[in-house]
């Protein structure tokens, strides 16, 4: 490695000479400024190892941070101005030839993981100070206590060389004496008039509750001592934090005599605490609180009795497109943007905005006129969004979606409440965006419901929770069983029986439609082929089996088909595949490839929903199928006597149509005997519906083949 000033080692060196020279002074050492310099070489290059390394491990930088308290550096200002040395310069000196972007979050990642070390070992090392201190007090009581009756001379060894501060009063509060170490926590305030100030008037506004029964109940003699966290006001207005013990000396006699307080200082302590504290509830990026305090600020709300609250969940619209076009630095700034223009909206009492993460944010208000409130915080959010906002010299107009939720605290959980807030959200944007929507409990369950279904639904496969029901199709002109559409059923744990409305649009969703609507295909083909070896008398009976357009796209169609039928022994004649019209507007070549495939080698192919699609009739020579299957609300207007003449006429006319061209017409939604007849004399080839039989199990389309299933 090179030594040279324009070397690694050398760009090392300088930033450890610039990082001594932040801390050094303010490190509590005997140590000279290059000392301290040579003992943060090693930390240096630690860091710019733990920078430039292939795989990021934050344990160095706490390392670092702990090593920091090891050299007697337990000032918070030196981790404040580690933290800014190596925002500043570790990059710049030790980053070589890295990515810039990658380099610089990782140095980000470095300084929060300084600052974990940093903390943890102090408050070791705070914790082993306060046990030492402890036993210093006993000790220290005892021998003040011992010093009073027997010898002056080793009284004031232990009082004035005390590291805590310490202070003796009489019973009415007056103090008596106090040592050095006291003094210089006062800031010398209590050479001029602490000792004619009282301790009952050494009060502050952030006293517990209990801090001055415990000291009424001490001087009456009716406890011995206790420890309290308590502020005091310096001679100059600040404010001065410490762990006070008191205990109560008494004379010989065993009477009270004294009271003794030793006070350690925690206000540095205290104050990392608070600045630690804000950066884990406020967000790094706007300043804006963060998804824990929000969280802890709604809880709170949720938690008022008899109060109200409103919610507004605030999404970007658009704002990935930004931030991909012009750099997330950029984004960033637009995020800051708007953070600061919602603080602006959000400022009446009982109002809240927060940053849950990336461009998502949420306003909070509470009272007891949320109703009209949060309406109005989400008109103003969405109209100081409306104003463009000036990025890298271009103007930006921002949109946002809001979904409010509004109600009685107590009703409903904070996790309760925001998952409604999101789901209204997307409401929001579904529906265009640049708008806001209130909850609504009914859409909440079927969105809650649905994701459900979604999530359950690989499981349910594998538990086999599926089954299929048999609806018969039957010959017009006999009236015979000709055979039976498939229909899958999902036997949910919760929900009961579900059709496939509820869950094959999720399937499809999800891509589970094509293993599913392949357990359909053998399960349909196995059953059928079942029927056929215990009823060889019965003649000849057809599957039908829906196709969903996700399943016509898969490459394997052709082949599983083709392997289903071969390894079950099921003839192709016996198995016709549906496909909704709507799945073929439009279809090329290549889409109807598979359909022709499986229709030369014999599969009939159905065209399913036929009259919904606004499909032009000429593009029925161009598909390979053999049958349409009329919707059913072509032939509403049947079911009545006489029949409504209009849909009788266009029944007629697709009929026609269909025969001309050699395809046979599949009725559905047959309900009544007057339809049947109707649909009979027009010509239509085959019907189903309940007034033949309802959807049921494989068995019950025997008894069906036997009779007249015309009645």
């Amino acid at each position: 490695m090179s030594d040279t000033s324009d070397g690694p080692e050398g760009r090392l060196r300088r930033f450890a000479t610039i990082w001594s020279r932040a801390i050094f002074p303010v490190t509590a050492t005997s140590l000279t400024r290059p000392e301290i310099e040579l003992q943060l070489i090693p930390l240096a290059r630690q860091l710019r190892n733990c920078l430039t390394a292939r795989a990021f491990a934050p344990e160095a930088g706490r390392e670092v941070g702990a090593a920091l308290i090891s050299f007697h550096s337990t000032d918070p200002e030196v981790l404040s101005r580690t933290l800014d040395a190596v925002d500043a310069y570790l990059v710049l000196y030790c980053g070589g030839d890295g990515d810039g972007e990658e380099l610089r979050a990782r140095s980000a990642r470095l300084q929060h993981a300084v600052a974990a070390g940093f903390a943890k070992a102090l408050r070791e090392r705070t914790l082993a100070e306060q046990e030492a201190i402890s036993r210093a007090t006993l000790n220290a009581r005892q021998m003040v206590a011992e010093a009073l009756h027997a010898s002056e001379a080793r009284f004031r060894a232990v009082f004035e060389g005390a590291a805590i501060g310490i202070g003796i009063a009489d019973l009415d509060g007056n103090l008596i004496e106090v040592n050095d170490a006291l003094k210089r926590m006062f800031g010398g305030s209590l050479d001029h008039n602490g000792r004619s100030r009282p301790v009952q008037e050494w009060t502050h506004p952030d006293d517990a509750p209990q801090v001055w029964r415990l000291y009424e109940e001490l001087v009456r003699g009716e406890r011995e001592h206790y420890r309290v966290e308590k502020p005091f006001y310096r001679q100059d207005g600040t404010v001065l934090w410490t762990n006070l013990t008191v205990s109560l000396l008494r004379d010989p006699e065993d009477n009270p005599q004294y009271q003794l307080a030793l006070m350690e200082d925690t206000t540095e302590r205290r104050l990392l605490n608070l600045r630690l504290r804000y950066e884990a509830t406020h967000d790094a990026l706007t300043g804006l609180p963060n998804r824990t305090l929000f969280f802890e600020r709604l809880e709170k709300a949720l938690a008022t009795s008899g109060g109200r609250f409103g919610l507004c969940y605030l999404d970007l619209d658009g704002f990935k497109a930004i931030n991909d076009s012009l750099g997330h630095a950029a984004g960033d700034r637009l995020l800051v943007e708007v953070a600061d223009r919602l603080q602006s909206c959000a400022t009446a009492p009982g109002e809240m905005v927060a940053r849950l993460g990336g461009d998502e944010f949420v306003a909070l208000t509470t009272g007891p006129d949320t109703e009209r409130e949060v309406d109005e915080l989400a008109g103003r959010i969405l109209s100081m969004l409306a104003i463009p906002i000036r990025i890298e010299g271009r103007e930006l107009t921002v949109r946002g979606s809001i979904g409010i939720v509004e109600g009685l605290a107590g009703e409903r959980s904070a996790a309760e409440v925001l998952r409604s807030a999101d789901i209204t959200m997307y409401r929001a944007k579904s529906a265009g965006g640049n708008r806001f929507e209130l909850a609504d409990p009914e859409v909440d369950r079927r969105t809650i419901t649905r994701h459900g279904l979604t999530t359950a639904l690989p499981a349910a496969l594998d538990r086999s929770e599926f089954f299929i029901e048999y609806q018969p199709l039957v010959h017009l002109a006999d009236g015979s069983v000709s055979g039976a559409e498939a229909l899958v059923r999902w036997s949910h744990p919760q929900h009961g029986v579900l059709g496939p409305d509820r869950f094959i649009p999720l399937a499809e969703h999800t891509g589970l439609i094509v293993p599913l609507g392949r357990w359909v295909l053998e399960e349909a083909v196995r059953q059928t082929h079942e029927w056929q070896q215990r009823h060889p008398g019965a003649g000849p009976l057809r599957i039908n089996v829906n196709l969903s357009p996700c399943q016509l796209y898969h490459p394997g169609l052709v082949a599983d088909t083709v392997d289903t039928l071969e390894r079950i022994g099921l003839e192709p004649g016996a198995l016709c595949l549906e496909v909704t019209e709507s799945a073929l507007i439009g279809a090329d070549d290549d889409l109807l490839k598979p359909l022709r495939r499986l229709a030369e080698m014999g599969v009939d192919i159905a065209l399913d929903d036929f009259g919904t699609g606004y499909s032009n009739l000429a593009n029925l020579r161009r598909l390979p199928v053999s049958e349409l299957k009329l919707d059913r609300s072509f032939t509403q207007g049947m079911q009545q006597y006489p029949a409504d003449p209009v849909d009788t006429k266009i029944v007629e006319g697709i009929v026609a149509l269909a025969h001309s061209l050699g395809l046979s017409v599949t009725v559905e939604g047959v309900e009544t005997a007057a339809q049947a007849d109707q649909l009979r004399r027009i010509g239509c080839d085959t019907a189903q519906g309940w007034y033949y039989a309802r959807p049921g199990p494989w068995d019950h389309l025997h008894q069906l083949a036997l009779v007249d299933a015309t009645g």
